[in-house]
């Protein structure tokens, strides 16, 4: 018998005796864990599967219902767990519910496919995106707070002491890493962007954390030395900053969030890469399509854009292509299309491109 349908077992035996309350999931997902003994590479997963309110009407509900909710949970297990886990976790549903959930048959998905082939268990996209719908809207909504906000604080503060906004903006994330290595280390466990809780409602407000934290001190180091480069002589007031930055990450982070649910790349979101791979980007596809040189100013020094491009290109691939997690069934390009990185040198080219052609437009006579 395999651990999932034990534990199954053990969870139909405790709501049939009335030994566990199913109205406090963090206590459910507790005990679970306990009963899981010493093995390791489920407790992750099955405290998320226990924390997950499809669960709750699983437990609760009878017929029709209830197979709808299995349905639904056993299709946003797979668009997040490779298949080994998943196995384990279905297996867990089936003894717990009596009710057998669909299964995938075959290799996982590859990243990009146009269509799943019949008999493989993929979430279509807008499935995928609806689940995603209050994390992304939150995102969304908070942009324009922070927007708010960067005037006030430009108002009250930075404009009377002359502070450039990027360097406002380098040293909050600066100040809010010092924290999470000292007095907030929970900071780096709970604001970055898990890929089982990006489609959970409940934990929907990591989107709006995610971009303001690094998990890893290296990547921190890196991103916060490449936004004092891109951003040191910005001109932008600071509310116009924040709120393209907000943005900028939430464009980057979201497609990244599908390919991972869509591939099975296990892995989690944090930090500014995004956002500086989209500057970099505009600035060196510019420099090409104007073909002179678009430098970045520091002090005294000029640094082309093309230079950072390459810099910062080798080195996220150095960190994007390995797995970052033994389970991790994914192919590289799988990997690299779930970075931010990536979507934010897709945006900033993209970008690039229209802001060229709408200067050729303008000198054509076509815009006024």
């Amino acid at each position: 018998m395999g651990k999932g349908r034990e534990l199954g077992l053990q969870l139909r035996q405790w709501i049939v005796t009335g030994s566990v309350s199913l109205d406090n999931p963090q206590a459910l997902a507790n005990r679970l864990i306990d009963a899981l003994g010493a093995e390791e590479s489920l407790r992750g997963p099955v405290r998320d599967l226990a924390t997950q309110p499809l669960l709750l009407q699983v437990l609760q509900r009878q017929g029709g219902p209830q197979r709808s909710a299995i349905t639904a949970l056993s299709h946003h297990l797979a668009g997040i767990y490779a298949p080994k886990v998943l196995a384990e976790l279905l297996d867990l549903l089936e003894a717990c519910s009596g009710v057998p959930p669909s299964r995938p048959a075959g290799d996982p998905p590859v990243a990009g496919a146009a269509s799943a082939a019949p008999g493989r268990f993929l979430l279509p996209w807008q499935e995928s995106l609806r689940l995603l719908g209050p994390g992304l809207a939150l995102a969304a909504a908070s942009a324009p707070v922070l927007f708010w906000a960067g005037g006030e604080l430009d108002k009250w503060f930075f404009d009377p002491w002359r502070w450039g906004s990027g360097v406002v903006l380098v040293l909050a994330l600066a100040l809010i890493q010092a924290l999470a290595l000292g007095p907030l280390r929970a900071l780096r466990r709970r604001w970055p962007l898990a890929l089982e809780a990006s489609g959970d409602p409940r934990r929907a407000w990591c989107w709006i954390t995610a971009p303001w934290i690094h998990a890893a001190n290296r990547e921190a180091l890196l991103n916060l030395v490449m936004l004092t480069i891109v951003l040191g002589g910005s001109s932008l007031p600071l509310a116009s900053l924040l709120l393209r930055y907000a943005l900028t990450a939430l464009a980057t982070t979201a497609p990244a969030v599908l390919v991972a649910g869509r591939a099975r790349v296990l892995r989690q979101w944090d930090g500014a890469s995004g956002p500086i791979a989209a500057l970099i980007a505009l600035a060196a596809v510019l420099s090409l399509l104007h073909w002179k040189v678009h430098p970045f100013v520091l002090g005294p020094v000029e640094i082309p854009a093309w230079v950072l491009l390459v810099v910062y290109g080798a080195v996220q691939l150095g960190w994007q292509l390995p797995r970052r997690d033994p389970q991790d069934t994914s192919s590289p390009m799988a990997r690299l299309w779930s970075s931010p990185w990536w979507w934010g040198t897709v945006l900033g080219t993209a970008w690039a491109l229209v802001t060229r052609a709408q200067e050729l437009a303008r000198s054509l006579g076509w815009l006024g």
